[in-house]
Formats: structure tokens, sequence, C-alpha cells
């Protein structure tokens, strides 16, 4: 869709306003809105202005003037803003010299895919993700110096097996994976997200509830290209949370709000496809090809690379900890969950071959994360990176020494902040990323979570060591 078709949607759907979206580094959505009459082939052309100070990791305020392009093939209606709202997706420019900004999370996926088409090891990538959250009732929190507390509830959870207006169907920790009616008590609101999404032209593969009490829920999008799958990503977001706010309830995609449950992730399975075919269909391990088996050798080389990228929280790898079904070791195998790479084997079919990647979480900047492990990925064919055995055992059940010398995911965000920083050249020397995009988001991270989280006595601090 060009500018004047845009223009002719618009008045063909009496859109009274138009939405104008855009990601900052950290993957928040923010907008303008402008009437519809002031969107016309000058505006699309040109853009729009805004104060590129003003969104965290971007301009300083000396040089804060940005503008915002929207993209016309993005249109969707808005389905909860009223009066009627298209929404519009942008890309952020330097008003001054009218190229893309760097610091553009999108911008740096449309590199990605230029870069990936450069290499000729394929035309096309598709992303299918698999993204959990939680659905509660309610959520309270604070933080000063006097007092930490937080507080959810979710009338599904086992912690209400005591109230008196309950009916004894809550689900225990653990078990909340696949069970009907009355246990799942959020199916009505996955369903109406699921419905809201497929009219947004975001078919959707499969929704349920998963294995964690209180509200723990997965809706699969199909798949689709990088930057496509994350708009689809974010709509996703919106999509969820205004749902349940509807509802009376809030979403949360942190990956590990419960203590003792399993936490969120985003398994993100990929593939590859070069002149119609699928590139990862072959005759190797669980039916995958040369290219497919590097595809994973690159991607677990890389992993603690990228890992401050698609695990951007300190709460990211409270997740990837033993028992949860959450990866911490960088092995691979057909159908092990303990894996941080896996091969799915629902289908033979050369067109359904791919692999997923588990250590993911939906924390994560959809447009920076899934660029990321393209290029991880991609650094494997290129360098024929094999994978090594696969490993067809839970992990965990092994002995300590049986897992001796296995190569597993960094502990924590600061180790992780300080490997991307070191190894940046992955993905700086594909001109994607940029030196100032990973210096801005590296120092962000660790002046405000790092250094919060170490100086801020904790809840747990007090139980532990209160009566010393």
């Amino acid at each position: 869709m060009d500018a004047k078709e845009l223009i002719h949607f618009l008045k063909a759907e009496k859109v009274r306003n138009v939405d104008i979206r855009f990601v900052d580094i950290l993957g928040v959505w923010h907008h303008i809105t402008v009437p519809v009459n002031a969107i016309d082939e000058d505006l699309i052309a040109n853009g729009i202005g805004f104060d590129g100070s003003s969104i965290k990791l971007w301009q300083e305020i000396y040089e804060s003037d940005m503008l915002l392009k929207p993209d016309p093939s993005t249109v969707k209606i808005d389905p909860f803003m009223t009066p009627k709202t298209a929404v519009l997706i942008s890309e952020v420019h330097d008003p001054l010299t009218g190229e893309p900004y760097p610091l553009d999370p999108r911008f740096v996926a449309k590199k990605t895919y230029e870069y990936m088409k450069k290499k000729g090891f394929a035309d096309e990538a598709y992303f299918g993700p698999e993204v959990e959250f939680f659905i509660f009732d309610k959520v309270r929190y604070k933080l000063s110096s006097r007092e930490a507390f937080y507080e959810i509830d979710s009338a599904e959870a086992i912690w209400n097996t005591d109230k008196e207006e309950g009916l004894g169907y809550q689900i225990r920790h653990k078990e909340g994976y696949l069970p009907v009616p009355p246990w799942d008590t959020l199916q009505d609101i996955r369903a109406e997200a699921c419905e809201i999404l497929e009219s947004l032209n975001i078919p959707v593969e499969a929704f349920h509830h998963e294995v964690a009490t209180g509200g723990q829920g997965e809706i699969d999008l199909m798949y689709d290209t990088l930057v496509n799958m994350a708009d689809k990503i974010m709509w996703y977001k919106y999509v969820l949370r205004n749902v349940a706010k509807k509802y009376g309830k809030t979403v949360t995609f942190m990956p590990k709000p419960l203590t003792g449950d399993n936490g969120s992730g985003m398994h993100v399975h990929i593939s590859l496809w070069k002149d119609g075919k699928n590139t990862f269909a072959g005759d190797q391990y669980g039916g995958l090809s040369s290219t497919a088996m590097s595809f994973i050798g690159g991607i677990l080389h890389n992993a603690n690379t990228i890992l401050a990228l698609t695990n951007p929280t300190i709460n990211s790898f409270k997740r990837l900890v033993p028992g949860y079904e959450a990866p911490t070791y960088l092995i691979y195998a057909q159908r092990n969950r303990s894996a941080a790479v896996r091969v799915p084997m629902y289908s033979r079919t050369p067109a359904s071959k791919r692999v997923e990647v588990r250590f993911p979480d939906p924390s994560s900047n959809p447009y920076l994360a899934l660029s990321a492990l393209l290029i991880a990925g991609l650094e494997g064919i290129e360098n024929k990176r094999h994978p090594g055995d696969p490993m067809e055992k839970n992990i965990y059940a092994l002995t300590r020494e049986e897992r001796e010398g296995l190569p597993q995911l960094l502990p924590g965000l600061e180790e992780a902040l300080r490997e991307l920083s070191a190894k940046r050249s992955l993905l700086t020397s594909t001109g994607a990323f940029s030196d100032e995009l990973i210096d801005k988001l590296v120092n962000y991270k660790l002046q405000n979570d790092i250094e919060l989280y170490k100086t801020t006595v904790t809840p747990t601090e007090y139980f532990l060591y209160f009566d010393v």
C-alpha cells in the first residue's frame, strides 16, 4: 500500500484519527495521534516531528528534534480506541540528514534482513514465536527506602484454596498445562484476544493455559518474516493487555513473576528459505540439513553474546534455572525441552523443518531479539559451526560429573551485558547494529537495572538475616 492507497483506505473506513506508533530500544511502544485530515502524501513522505530526547536512550536535549515516517503497509484499525482510529507503525529519521535513525529497532531489523540477503544464504527467514504471559486479577508493589513488597493474585492460583467464596478448582504449582474449565478460568480472555488478532490479520496457530498456577497462558502466532513478526508481537502485547483490562485483569510479560513455578518464555521457531525451498530440510539429525545444523551451531556458539538482547532483564535469569523447563545448558536435541535449541518433530514434511530456540523471553524487544538470533545463526552457517552431539536426556537428571564441561548460559544480566559489549562485532559487523546502540543499552542497564538491584534491600534479606 502506498500513500495514495492509504489515504483512500482511511476515507473508505471513515477513520477519524490516525495513531502513529514507534518502538524504543527497550521495546516499549509510543504514539502520536493526529486527525485524519492531517494525513496527506506530504506527511507520509516527510514525516511528523517529535522530541527524541524524551525517549529513553535516544537523543540528547540539544539535538532532540526527530521525525516519524509512517509505513503505509502497516495500517490497521485499532480495536480499542474511539472515535475510529487507524494505526500506522513508523520508522524514525534524522530531520537534518533525512537518514534512518540507527537506534530505531525497526530499522535494525530491516538492516539485518538486508544483511541476510546480501550473504546469500537465504531469501527469506521465517519466525514463529510462542509468547507466554501471566494474567493476574490484581498486582500491587512498592519500593522505597523503608519498605519493599509485591503482591499478586489470581482466583485460579493454588494459594486461594482457603477462600470462602472459592469452588476448589485451583491449579497446583506446575500442574497448569492444558486444563479445561473450570480450572482454566481465562479461556474467554485468550479467545477474545485471538479473535481480535485474527481481525487485525495476525493469524494465530493455537492458544492455551500454560504450566504455572495463577494465570499463565500462551498464544502462538503463525510464522512470518522478521520485521512483520516483530510488528505482530508488539500488536500481540497491546491487544492482550487491553482485552485483559476490559475484564478487570492485568497482563505481565515479566519472565518470572512467581517464585517456585514456571516462568514465561518466548520460544522462537526459525527456518530459512531460498528459491522457494526450506533450506533447513535434509537427511541429517531430525530431518535437518547441514545448513540447519550449522545454524544451530551458530546459535549455541553465540548465545551468550546475544543473551542481553534475548533476555534483557534481571528477572530473565530467574527463569533460566534448573527445574522449570527453561534451559541453562547450551545443548540441542529433538524432543528434549531442557535443551537450549530443540528440533520439533511434530511433522516430517520438508516445509515444516525448523529449529526452536528456547532461551529467549517476552521481556525482549522483538526487533532486536529476532535480529540477534538470525545473525547468530547466520554466523554459524558462514563458519560451518557444528553443534556437537545432541543431548537426548533430561540434563537435570544427570550427575554433576556427567554435566561437567557442558557449555552453559551466563548466570545473570550483568555478565550478559559485559559479554555483549566485549563481543559486539558479531552484531556490528553486519551493519545492522551500531556501536552507539550497544553502548547506550549496556550502559543504561548497568547504571539503572544492575546498580538499583545491587543497592536495594529486599524482603528476602529480612527473611534470611533479620535475626542474625
